[in-house]
């Protein structure tokens, strides 16, 4: 197979998916198209670790920069617990276009590396986008390299992220301490 544009959200997944694709003789291209990644810093901690890194394995990386805080909140805000839906789709719709528009004969993403993701509606939609603009979604189940890829990334020194991406799943990650700290100064104000 030709090349494969990868949309890739991190380089710590990317690991879980680069060297099974090259091993089946297919060459991924690196594709970076992330607006749901919030705050800044997340954002550009994320897409220079991945700029830092392909170069070392000799992987091309497309960026396609959108820092797009605004036109996410506007998509998801009215179903702020269904927007991995929105957050998948656009991602995906998004690779698949741009594969099609740049003569890639494939597309695939990490997010089918992450044990996190809602693996099947990421298939789902890839598949559906992949048809749409007719360009093969290249299907692979890379969660079981999840947690190797993860050690590799740590002993690579890479930027390891500890949440999903949007400003939601960030307050989702520290839920419990915002309980934590409502009681102690609920408790604390009678």
């Amino acid at each position: 197979m030709d090349k494969v544009l990868l949309h890739t959200c991190c380089a710590p997944c990317s690991l879980s998916c680069i060297d099974p694709l090259r091993e089946e003789g297919i060459e991924p291209v690196a594709f970076w198209y992330n607006p749901n990644i919030h705050p800044w810093k997340e954002y550009e901690a994320r897409r220079n670790c991945l700029l830092d890194y392909a170069p070392t394995i000799g992987m091309e990386v497309l960026v396609e920069e959108n820092y797009g805080l605004r036109e996410f909140v506007k998509n998801v805000v009215e179903d702020i617990d269904g927007r991995c839906t929105y957050c998948y789709e656009h991602r995906l719709e998004e690779t698949a276009r741009y594969a099609a528009a740049h003569g890639f004969t494939g597309f695939t993403t990490t997010l089918l590396a992450s044990v996190y993701q809602k693996h099947d509606l990421i298939a789902a939609a890839a598949k559906r986008f992949g048809e749409m603009y007719g360009v093969e979604f290249v299907y692979r189940d890379f969660r079981p390299n999840f947690r190797a890829g993860n050690q590799r990334a740590r002993e690579l020194g890479f930027y390891m992220q500890k949440y999903c991406g949007c400003v939601f799943s960030e307050a989702d990650r520290y839920q419990k301490q915002i309980q934590r700290d409502i009681k102690k100064f609920s408790e604390e104000g009678k």
